[in-house]
């Protein structure tokens, strides 16, 4: 066991959550992980995670020890892939996040050919919707989706653009009628995605019947004929193409663009697999995503 082992395995547990997942995606066992932490512990003098039979929670400590172990072992990652930069392979362990409805329905399939054509290479892939710091949980590429970019701590490359669809079953459209404007909405069941941005969502003034913060299960609703709500294009068009879900056009509501941006830190975007990752995106996307572009 190297000296940086302990410090790995303590981040992970941290980022996972839980021993048992940490332990999991270190292919260890949980009683393995849990001594490394204890031995830890130990040799710092110091209690990093107070953990109970049902949670476990950062010491103050412990939040600022991990700050620390993902600056010194980002650093040197990053001086590992240097001395590789110049015979220009792709390997090491990319850490990717991307929401997660994005990631099932059109990432997947692209990630597996790019794994296939970089047998070196190790995928950490985290999914969340939610936006993450990518620069503090140490992602190499983050994806997102979004109107606009505001941070310029990153850089951002702009891969392809998608709008938000309004869309219903046949069968609710069948029972309650086809809506033509935002005003009619007062009548029907919505739908809605509890974390889309402010220009994001259909803005009606009717409370929603069912709130999530997932679009593949807004999607499932919709399919289910329990209401209207707007999905982005990625997820409705191979809905509406099967004849599950129907696009609605409301005279008074535009679709509002959204764009898929892939971003990374300053100090990555000359690493091979970080180089490799964004311009296979960029070659693979727009395809990928049929309709958009």
């Amino acid at each position: 066991m190297d000296s940086l082992t302990p410090l790995r395995a303590f981040r992970r547990i941290v980022e996972l959550g839980s021993i048992a997942r940490a332990a999991d995606a270190l292919d260890l066992s949980s009683a393995a992980l849990s001594k490394q932490l204890r031995a830890l512990e130990a040799q710092l003098g110091a209690v990093l995670i107070q953990r109970t039979t049902r949670r476990m929670s950062l010491t103050d400590t412990g939040r600022a020890y991990y700050a620390e172990c993902c600056r010194l072992l980002d650093g040197f990652d990053m001086l590992e892939q240097s001395v590789r930069v110049q015979s220009g392979q792709v390997m090491g362990r990319l850490r990717v996040n991307a929401p997660l409805s994005f990631a099932l329905s059109t990432l997947a399939p692209l990630l597996a050919r790019f794994m296939q054509r970089h047998p070196l290479l190790q995928l950490d892939l985290s999914m969340e919707d939610r936006l993450v710091d990518a620069v503090g949980q140490g992602f190499d590429v983050s994806i997102r989706l979004s109107a606009e970019l505001a941070d310029s701590s990153l850089i951002a490359r702009r891969l392809a653009s998608l709008s938000q669809m309004l869309c219903a079953s046949p069968a609710y459209l069948q029972q309650h009628g086809r809506p033509a404007s935002t005003a009619e909405l007062r009548d029907h069941a919505l739908l809605n995605y509890s974390l889309a941005q402010a220009d994001d969502g259909l803005q009606v003034p009717s409370e929603a019947r069912a709130s999530v913060n997932n679009s593949l299960m807004l999607r499932e609703l919709l399919e289910a004929s329990l209401g209207i709500g707007a999905l982005p294009s990625f997820l409705a068009r191979p809905a509406i193409a099967q004849g599950q879900l129907e696009a609605l056009s409301l005279q008074d509501w535009a679709e509002p663009p959204r764009h898929v941006y892939v971003v990374y830190p300053t100090q990555r975007h000359l690493l091979p697999k970080v180089r490799a990752f964004v311009d296979f995106l960029a070659e693979e996307l727009p395809a990928a995503m049929g309709g958009d572009s």
